[in-house]
């Protein structure tokens, strides 16, 4: 199930990238937290703004995963929030 979750963070970053040309030239993470992420079903609301600041640098899922900005490359990465489980032995 783990690495269905990676693969929907991603998808979810691709999305992203794509949505950002149609808000506007220069898009930030409020413009993408208001015109893209705060709609998502896949997204922790709540979460996201008590913990992901403001504007929300990072957007929380509601899988062990979310997205993070990153400011150089104006796009949004995963990253793991959540506990990682052990391999079995």
């Amino acid at each position: 199930m783990s690495y269905e979750q990676v693969e929907e963070a991603w998808r979810l970053s691709e999305a992203a990238r794509e949505i950002g040309a149609t808000l506007g030239e220069s898009p930030g993470p409020g413009d993408y937290w208001t015109g893209f992420f705060s709609g998502s079903d896949q997204v922790d609301v709540d979460r996201t703004l008590a913990e992901g600041g403001d504007p929300p640098i990072r957007i929380f899922l509601r899988s062990p995963y979310g997205l993070r900005w990153r400011q150089e490359e104006k796009d949004w990465i995963p990253f793991r929030h959540g506990p990682v489980e052990p391999l079995p032995v």
